[in-house]
């Protein structure tokens, strides 16, 4: 797409969704949880949206089918046993009804209204009465004529327009995810709804590049995947967006939800919108997408979602056999979705972004939102590294958008959209933007749970156009991808120790680590519990018995140790464990590696100590000094240390851990990882308020308080009410 396509575009996409953010649905809202209130005594308050959601998808679903019902209910009197296609054909929808009864007219019959509406919700086609069974629609209905409150309830509903002549789907979603989150306050970050203004945000910038091929032309078909798609907000704006563009185009919807309650609303405006819905697939056996890929053998030209943040994969809290599905995908390598590695166990975000690169056709293109986490949570060598070091080795990262924080319904914490794609434009290829919109939005009057702002018109245009231009500017910054890649460089001192084999410096090897709960050689908390332990299973007798020798182990080498202490200090750190290896050699259960465990603990780092070698000449390295530096692989390596390490520890030895023989990991024998520090790009330094000033300040502060005190000790001081000072303020005489 050239420059001036993309100028027309970003005008065009705007101008459609200038109003939408205004979209109010308060009115809507606030009627249908006043009728929530009427089944207060009946049902429990957090179960009220198990009887609300049900009866507002029934009334949508009446309100669509109004004009045709009749037409339907005689073509169904003429021959009942008509293939759905005939009555689809007269009802104008992929869905009908062939009963008599409408929510009004279930009136006329109180006495019976409860079989009469069971026999209503029968009158659906198969894929409607699914919907509703799955929500358990008629035992909802038996509990509120049970509790007297079905006539009530049904006649209030019954007089709600929910027409889709008058409220469009776009309106139609906002007023389910508002009642939703009306009862899901305290449910998980990232659990449920996308607000539609970051959602417009997104198929803007999906859309605004490499999409010439949906976005014109006749004959055209449009793949769209959301994998945990919520109510399907995600889905119906990326399908309003494309049939605006483009009239002929064919959008073809795929969605997985695990909830039932948000998997029947996504259904049932998918069905309003004439979708295949057999495509949109609910519940945690049948559409858990970690468990399983619904849709194996069909890509997909766009992929839009917002997966659950600090959702676990695995662990007590995943849900039944879903870390076992994880690792058996896996473990097909990248015939499977998960071939690029293991997140932690705590957060599976990384693992619906490799499904959502999986599922991507050869030109497809996704945007995902995400937190923080998958920018660089986990260390050199961990899933979440080699995730991010795989996605950028094949390119697939176009864009990382921060959004602001306090958009989301449900959570305040900072947000990011993840671009990807199979198709970059070729100025865009081998790199990665990154833009930082966190202080573009506008404030809501009124908060939303936590959602305090929205993504206004004006934002949402210069985010676009940034995005579009790929330009360096102070918003938007462009870095190859060699720029989030890194080597991890082991540091250490050379073995230059001093040491002392006085009672003082034993005493304290006595109660260190190599001697206290850290060590496996004695626990003394532990021992004490054990010997009051009657009976002892087979392991704790084990662990018992291991802790007599070990006590044992530690008693000899302090004493052995006392009784050979002196004053003297061993500069030579190889003298020094020659000495205590003759001391203590012959100890029941002493090992080479106990001794030298031993030997640090009676030293100490030393830079005037000698300098040890090996038989090569070459310094050997004092393992208590490791430590790690992160050098990118488009630094000089050199030049990094020369500048970053060595004027701090001149004598530091550094070298690339790489041994192919050893795995290090299940994804990396060496140490090679990646991660995106994004604020890093954008931080702004600002100098420090200087003294001269803050004195200033505290000085006028001071000057401030004594004026005050001194007002306030004047007003003490008159205020006297006694007889004398009362006659004396009369007559306007001194008061005492």
């Amino acid at each position: 797409m050239n420059n001036s396509t993309n100028k027309a575009y970003l005008e065009e996409i705007n101008e459609y969704y200038r109003d939408e953010t205004h979209i109010d649905v308060t009115k809507e809202v606030n009627l249908v949880l006043s009728i929530a209130n009427s089944l207060r005594g009946a049902f429990e308050a957090e179960k009220y949206k198990d009887v609300i959601i049900p009866m507002v998808i029934i009334r949508r679903f009446e309100c669509a089918l109004e004009e045709t019902k009749d037409k339907v209910i005689s073509l169904f009197e003429q021959d009942p046993n008509k293939p759905s296609q005939f009555y689809e054909r007269v009802s104008d929808y992929p869905f009908y009804n062939t009963s008599n009864y409408t929510l009004k007219r279930l009136l006329d019959d109180s006495d019976n209204i409860e079989s009469n509406f069971n026999s209503y919700i029968d009158g659906f086609s198969e894929n409607v009465k699914n919907i509703l069974n799955n929500l358990d629609t008629k035992n909802q209905i038996k509990k509120m004529n049970k509790n007297n409150r079905l006539y009530s309830v049904v006649k209030k509903f019954s007089e709600i327009d929910f027409d889709p002549k008058h409220i469009d789907n776009h309106k139609m979603g906002y007023i389910f995810e508002d009642i939703i989150r009306r009862y899901s306050e305290n449910v998980d970050a990232g659990d449920h709804y996308t607000p539609r203004e970051v959602i417009r945000l997104l198929v803007d910038v999906l859309l605004a590049e490499g999409c010439d091929d949906v976005l014109t032309g006749d004959g055209k078909v449009a793949t769209v995947l959301d994998a945990a798609c919520g109510s399907g907000g995600m889905l119906s704006t990326t399908h309003d967006f494309l049939k605006r563009k483009n009239t002929n185009v064919d959008v073809r919807l795929f969605g997985q939800e695990i909830l039932e309650s948000s998997h029947a609303i996504c259904a049932a405006d998918m069905l309003i919108k004439g979708q295949d819905i057999r495509n949109i697939k609910g519940g945690e056996k049948e559409a858990n997408t970690l468990k399983k890929d619904c849709f194996e053998n069909q890509k997909m030209r766009f992929v839009i979602m917002n997966p659950p943040f600090g959702t676990p994969w695995g662990g007590k809290d995943a849900p039944e056999g879903q870390e076992k599905a994880v690792k058996d995908e896996y473990n097909k390598g990248f015939e499977g979705r998960f071939g690029a590695g293991l997140p932690a166990i705590t957060d599976a975000q990384l693992l619906f972004m490799q499904h959502a690169v999986n599922k991507l056709a050869n030109n497809g293109r996704a945007a995902i939102i995400t937190n923080g986490s998958p920018l660089f949570s986990g260390g050199t060598t961990s899933g979440e590294s080699q995730i991010r070091r795989w996605l950028l080795e094949n390119d697939y990262i176009e864009a990382i958008i921060a959004l602001p924080n306090q958009l989301f319904y449900n959570t305040d914490i900072g947000i990011y959209a993840f671009i990807l794609s199979k198709n970059k434009r070729e100025d865009r290829k081998g790199k990665v933007q990154l833009i930082n919109a966190v202080e573009m939005y506008k404030p809501l009057r009124k908060s939303l749970g936590k959602k305090r702002r929205e993504i206004d018109f004006g934002s949402r245009k210069e985010i676009t156009k940034m995005y579009s231009d790929f330009k360096e500017t102070d918003k938007s910054k462009i870095f190859p991808n060699e720029e989030f890649l890194y080597k991890e460089y082991v540091v250490y001192q050379p073995l230059q120790r001093t040491g002392k084999l006085d009672i003082e410096t034993i005493e304290k090897l006595a109660s260190s680590d190599l001697f206290t709960s850290n060590s496996n050689i004695f626990n003394q908390a532990e021992y004490e519990e054990l010997k009051e332990m009657n009976p002892r299973d087979k392991e704790a007798e084990k662990k018992y018995q291991k802790y007599i020798k070990g006590e044992k182990y530690v008693a000899e080498t302090i004493a052995l140790l006392k009784a050979n202490a002196t004053e003297d200090v061993f500069k030579d750190y190889a003298k020094f464990e020659k000495k205590v290896k003759s001391l203590l050699n012959d100890i029941e259960g002493q090992s080479p590696s106990r001794i030298s465990n031993i030997c640090l603990e009676l030293s100490e780092i030393d830079k005037t100590a000698v300098i040890q070698k090996d038989s090569h000449g070459n310094s050997k390295i004092d393992a208590t000094t490791k430590d790690s530096e992160i050098v990118k692989l488009s630094q000089d390596v050199e030049e990094y240390f020369a500048k970053e390490v060595l004027p701090h520890v001149p004598d530091a030895i550094y070298y690339y851990d790489f041994d192919e023989n050893k795995k290090v990991s299940n994804t990396n024998k060496e140490k090679l990882g990646a991660e995106i520090p994004f604020t890093r790009y954008f931080y702004q330094y600002q100098a420090p308020e200087s003294s001269e000033s803050l004195l200033r300040e505290f000085m006028k502060l001071e000057e401030e308080l004594a004026s005050d005190i001194a007002d306030l000790m004047k007003s003490e001081v008159h205020s006297c009410v006694c007889a004398t000072c009362r006659s004396r303020q009369n007559y306007r005489q001194p008061m005492c």
